[in-house]
């Protein structure tokens, strides 16, 4: 009981210090000390525990992967790929719902906060000449950004739940892969029933646009097929673009101070730090006999402590990072449960207020957040359907 009192002492102070906007990374080294502190581990332990975390084979994947990713994300920007992506969606799509979810699924391929406000204007314009509502056409552009987050792996949640669970990386994407296809499915159930038609544009399909899908396939495949760990993979990538675009010392140095940036390290530091901490202060341990030995089902655990912390935080990495230690010790390192628990998360930010998608696409849109809401949270409920019912069949 002193421990579930402890315990959930620290997790109030992560969501305190996340509302207040403090950086992830700071928290979780904050919530780590505060560990120390509150099981009076010895000098001794807590050296050892920091030395785990900083020389910890995933702790430096992770970085470099994150970092890496960061980089590619620029250097795409930098020369206008996404640009020539969209030219060729709509050369290739002429159909207004497909050209208007194809919008934010294209710019959710880079997970870049405020994204949501780039492809905003994209979805305005596709359903420019319809009755569609602001709150439905806000509705499609934050919908649509998401599914990726449950299978892309340049979004460092889903990095990040694989690198703490040790579940390889394309076994979890398989297990959420439904979840995904459900977020698509359901933004056709609740939106764009009276949109019709074809887009007008002068744009043909060209050889560039064409070519513009590379870099981000040449990243995937591998990872997916051959099962190659992203931080290779990204690392190929980006050296061959920047031989490709004939970067100079001083663009490269740029890049590399952009992807290397101090937030990243701290954020993956912080999280391996609080990681290790539960482990090594005995809580995690403690809570588990506490939980088996109560007889308290794993089901609702699974659901709520990530569900609760990704609603209160809007941040993947938040609920990944503070509640995923504690999960992998109740239901183990199996792609089923940490999925569910994924997905649970998932959905609390999706329909978290504070979360910084919802609240530019409101904004750009003026529309009415419970108008949104409306159509958010029955989608929500069809995709845990799918999650849930998938937990049950396979475990």
């Amino acid at each position: 009981m002193t421990d579930i009192l402890k315990v959930s002492l620290i997790f109030a102070l992560i969501l305190f210090l996340l509302r207040k906007k403090f950086n992830i990374g700071l928290v979780m080294l904050i919530a780590a000390t505060v560990l120390f502190l509150l099981y009076q581990m010895s000098f001794i332990s807590i050296l050892k525990t920091g030395r785990n975390a900083l020389l910890s084979d995933v702790t430096i994947k992770l970085v470099l992967a994150l970092s890496f990713i960061r980089i590619f994300e620029m250097i795409l920007r930098e020369h206008a790929v996404l640009s020539q992506m969209m030219d060729a969606v709509k050369a290739i799509f002429r159909n207004r719902k497909i050209v208007a979810i194809t919008m934010p699924l294209l710019i959710g391929l880079l997970p870049s906060v405020g994204g949501a406000y780039f492809s905003a204007p994209m979805v305005a314009e596709s359903t420019r000449d319809t009755k569609m509502s602001p709150e439905e056409k806000g509705f499609i552009n934050y919908w649509y950004r998401h599914p990726w987050e449950f299978i892309l792996p340049l979004y460092p949640g889903l990095l990040l739940a694989s690198a703490v669970s040790k579940i390889e990386l394309y076994n979890l994407i398989t297990v959420n892969l439904i979840c995904a296809v459900f977020v698509v499915i359901t933004g056709f159930i609740f939106s764009m029933h009276g949109m019709k038609g074809v887009i007008k544009t002068e744009e043909k399909l060209s050889k560039k646009g064409l070519w513009s899908f590379i870099p981000i396939v040449a990243v995937l495949l591998p990872v997916v097929i051959f099962h190659i760990e992203l931080h290779y993979s990204l690392i190929a990538v980006v050296v061959f673009l920047l031989l490709f675009y004939r970067y100079n010392r001083k663009s490269i140095f740029t890049v590399f101070k952009h992807g290397f940036s101090l937030d990243v390290i701290i954020l993956i530091l912080g999280v391996m730090l609080f990681k290790e901490a539960m482990e090594g202060s005995g809580a995690v341990k403690n809570l588990s006999q506490f939980f088996v030995r109560e007889g308290i089902p794993v089901l609702p655990i699974l659901f709520l402590l990530p569900f609760i912390t990704g609603m209160l935080t809007g941040l993947t990495v938040g609920f990944v990072g503070s509640t995923f230690p504690l999960i992998i010790s109740i239901a183990g390192s199996s792609a089923v449960p940490i999925s569910f628990a994924f997905a649970s998360g998932f959905l609390g930010v999706l329909l978290s207020p504070v979360h910084i998608c919802l609240i530019l696409t409101k904004e750009y849109f003026k529309a009415d957040l419970w108008g949104m809401y409306k159509m958010i949270i029955p989608a929500s409920f069809i995709v845990f359907g799918a999650a849930i019912a998938e937990y049950l069949i396979l475990k």
